[in-house]
């Protein structure tokens, strides 16, 4: 089932609304007593709304295959979770949940535990709770309901602001008993009495959050271009994976196929952003881990990069109705998005990269000009948007003339002289068009 944007932003607001109160249930059983546990002052998770809606995107094709639908749910869910948790904990400098007292955990911020409970989650909306909703929202009148779901996406957005600015008034904190006090030396904007209430309830919610350690340290100035795991190195190895993927790929057809194809992702360049994706976030996830056994890594880039794959093929297919790869001749295959032989592959890149070329690439990296470093990254960063943005329309329009729904247009037109078919199939030869 495809859900539209509309039906998409119900279920994001009434699962929200679900997980709040599942959180204050639990809450009040543990600490007996009522606690808004919402980052927001409203009745709402939005985490639990994100969840749900990554669900009903890229999950509604495994509803007859219960387990893979059972672990695509667990997988989706705990890298939500995961990047949600270093993502807050980089803005508010504050953890907002830790895990760490758990089995299996992932530096505090998932555990097998709440990921397995993920999983049934996914079972559940998609085979129960998604289709009962959907048959709700139809009988809401179309104006009705439009009215209602943006006021509330409307005051949810404003709540968020207000929160999150109460919250960055934290910030100034060094131990959370001076908390009271340092509030009265914050700016004449976070001493109003909103934001105040909104900073002691986020106390008594979350009496867990500490500033980050790093808060009470003197900041230094990095003395090479893009030490460690830091937002240059991430967008260096982006453009690095991304060049020798598509290299890589192109080489294995060559192999294979005894074929000389193309395997760009983008019409500007030899560049295949599912790898380039995929060695920044496996670097961004492993790096703490990156001395782990070959075996430890293998199985996390196996079951990563599997999943990472199909959501890549169903993200596509739904943004440009093209499929770019079809494994449905392949055995133990899904939906022919993935199979489990490039699935092992995954595994043995992820060894691969952690092992070998991450670390030579990392001190190379490293080794150029601050100033230079920095502009050439930036520059790089406009160039691929571009280069994306243009690559979405071609296919857009490749896809209009192949459907025959051709709209004709002075953007249209510009597309069809320098995109005609013949230079896309050259891009694109295994895409095909879907109806």
């Amino acid at each position: 089932m495809i859900y539209t944007g509309y039906e998409l932003l119900w279920i994001y607001l009434i699962y929200s609304f679900i997980g709040w109160c599942g959180e204050v249930a639990v809450a009040a059983v543990t600490r007996h007593k009522f606690i808004n546990r919402g980052f927001v002052n409203g009745p709402l998770c939005p985490i639990y709304g994100a969840g749900a809606v990554a669900f009903a995107v890229f999950l509604p094709e495994l509803e007859h295959h219960i387990f893979f639908l059972f672990l695509g749910g667990l997988i989706l869910a705990s890298f939500i979770e995961y990047m949600t948790g270093r993502l807050m904990e980089k803005i508010f400098h504050k953890k907002w949940w830790d895990y760490s007292n758990e089995r299996f955990h992932i530096e505090g911020y998932v555990c097998l535990k709440t990921s397995v409970i993920w999983g049934l989650c996914a079972v559940v909306s998609i085979k129960f709770l998604n289709p009962l909703l959907y048959s709700l929202i139809s009988l809401i009148p179309e104006l009705a309901g439009m009215i209602l779901v943006w006021a509330a996406a409307v005051l949810l957005g404003i709540d968020t602001a207000g929160s999150s600015i109460a919250i960055l008034g934290l910030k100034k904190n060094k131990r959370i008993s001076q908390i009271t006090a340092e509030l009265h030396k914050t700016s004449k904007l976070l001493e109003n009495a909103l934001t105040l209430r909104i900073q002691n309830r986020m106390l008594k919610a979350f009496p867990e959050i500490e500033p980050a350690a790093a808060e009470e340290k003197e900041k230094v100035k990095p003395e090479r271009f893009a030490e460690g795991c830091s937002f240059y190195k991430l967008v260096s190895l982006f453009f690095i994976g991304a060049f020798l993927g598509d290299i890589v790929e192109t080489i294995f057809c060559l192999a294979t196929s005894g074929e000389l194809m193309s395997r760009s992702s983008v019409v500007y360049g030899p560049f295949s952003i599912v790898w380039g994706l995929a060695c920044g976030l496996l670097t961004a996830i492993l790096y703490k881990y990156r001395d782990k056994s070959d075996r430890y890594i293998f199985i996390f880039g196996t079951v990563l990069g599997g999943a990472y794959e199909y959501i890549c093929s169903v993200f596509t297919e739904l943004v440009f109705g093209t499929v770019f790869w079809d494994y449905s001749d392949f055995a133990f295959n899904l939906g022919g998005r993935i199979n489990l032989l490039y699935c092992f592959f995954w595994g043995i890149a992820a060894v691969i990269w952690m092992k070998a070329v991450y670390p030579v690439l990392s001190g190379w990296i490293e080794k150029l000009p601050m100033r230079a470093g920095k502009i050439l990254c930036n520059l790089m960063i406009v160039f691929m948007i571009i280069n994306i943005l243009m690559s979405g329309l071609a296919l857009g329009r490749y896809s209009e003339r192949q459907t025959g729904k051709i709209q004709q247009t002075t953007v249209g037109q510009f597309f069809d002289e320098h995109f005609p078919d013949e230079r896309m199939e050259r891009i694109y030869p295994n895409a095909k068009v879907t109806k």
